[in-house]
């Protein structure tokens, strides 16, 4: 049984600051604004004229209107209720109905980083507003010209952390999803051992490699991510493993965002085969075994993970609890210490 500090437990809940998290598919976002729940805050999101999105808390300064509900004027809004024109950083422009007022020139509204990647909107939680936020740093499988990959999007009922228990089990690919055409192989009784990587770290079984679900990494670079590797049959087309990228987002606090990038390192003509058979052949394939995993966090009931009985083969999410929790109570130190100083 895991007992979790109530404090701790909101920040987790909420998603850690300081951080790069996915926010959206990019097709989410055009021209006129969308309205978003991520992370705990309402979120207006927007792309300027020249196609570059743009993130504000959905809440005008004046009145706490839905920006989201505004007139698009390029990298800035215009709040429906009062005209009220607030830029991208926060900073409100003008004020139709009051000109030269005092709000005038405040970076009264909260605003965000964004960024986009590999097919998805990036927002950079931070903790206030800020003037520049580091750069966005993702595994190779991404950002690598050698390799190939696909986006799959879903939103999953649940807690998002019950999502990386999940990656960072490869146990239950042996028995959840025996009947895929990859993970039926493997010793069902294998040993495990995590093993330390200058972002994070790998929990892998002992003594065996390129044979089924042998391994998950757990990354911090800025961004918390995943990543893992499944080894394809010579049915699944050219090219090396089939790797797998994670990373999730809480919408809310039974609800999370889940992005998978699948990624194959394949180049020529042998990457347009593997994509022509992705799309025709292996795509379904996968969302069959992302179902399985959806299906089984579903059910699951909110407060299941106070309720277990871990064991060896639950090190890597011990471990991966650990860190989160370490990183929480290190983001609540940092705020009490401000809230002192002031």
């Amino acid at each position: 049984m895991t007992t979790i500090a109530p404090d701790v437990e909101a920040v987790l809940q909420r998603g850690l600051k300081n951080l790069w998290y996915p926010i959206c598919p990019s097709h989410f976002v055009a021209e006129r604004p969308v309205s978003l729940r991520r992370l705990g805050w309402k979120l207006a999101v927007w792309r300027d004229r020249e196609g570059v999105a743009h993130a504000l808390e959905d809440h005008c300064p004046h009145r706490g209107a839905p920006l989201s509900q505004g007139i698009n004027l390029g990298n800035t809004l215009a709040c429906p209720y009062h005209g009220i024109e607030i830029r991208c950083d926060g900073t409100v422009m003008r004020v139709p109905g009051s000109p030269g007022c005092t709000l005038e020139g405040q970076r009264a509204a909260r605003s965000f980083h964004v960024t986009e990647a590999h097919g998805v909107i990036w927002l950079y939680n931070s903790a206030t507003n800020l003037d520049s936020a580091p750069p966005l740093n993702l595994p190779e499988e991404l950002v690598s010209p050698e390799y190939s990959n696909f986006l799959c999007y879903n939103e999953w009922r649940g807690d998002y952390r019950y999502v990386m228990d999940n990656v960072m089990d490869p146990m239950h690919g042996t028995f959840l999803h025996k009947q895929s055409h990859s993970m039926a192989e493997g010793d069902i009784g294998a040993k495990f051992q995590i093993r330390k990587t200058p972002s994070g770290f790998i929990f892998e079984k002992e003594g065996q490699r390129d044979v089924n679900f042998d391994w998950t990494e757990w990354g911090d670079t800025g961004v918390h991510w995943m990543r893992l590797e499944i080894p394809y049959p010579k049915t699944g087309g050219p090219g090396g493993n089939f790797a797998i990228v994670g990373s999730y987002v809480p919408i809310a606090p039974n609800l999370a965002g889940v992005y998978f990038w699948r990624c194959r390192k394949v180049s020529g003509w042998q990457r347009n085969v593997w994509r022509f058979l992705y799309r025709n052949r292996l795509e379904a394939r996968h969302w069959t075994v992302l179902e399985q995993d959806r299906v089984m966090m579903e059910a699951m009931e909110p407060d299941a993970n106070q309720r277990e009985h871990l064991y060896e083969h639950d090190v890597g999410i011990s471990r991966l609890r650990r860190v989160m929790q370490s990183m929480a109570a290190k983001e609540i130190a940092a705020g009490q210490a401000v809230q002192k100083a002031a």
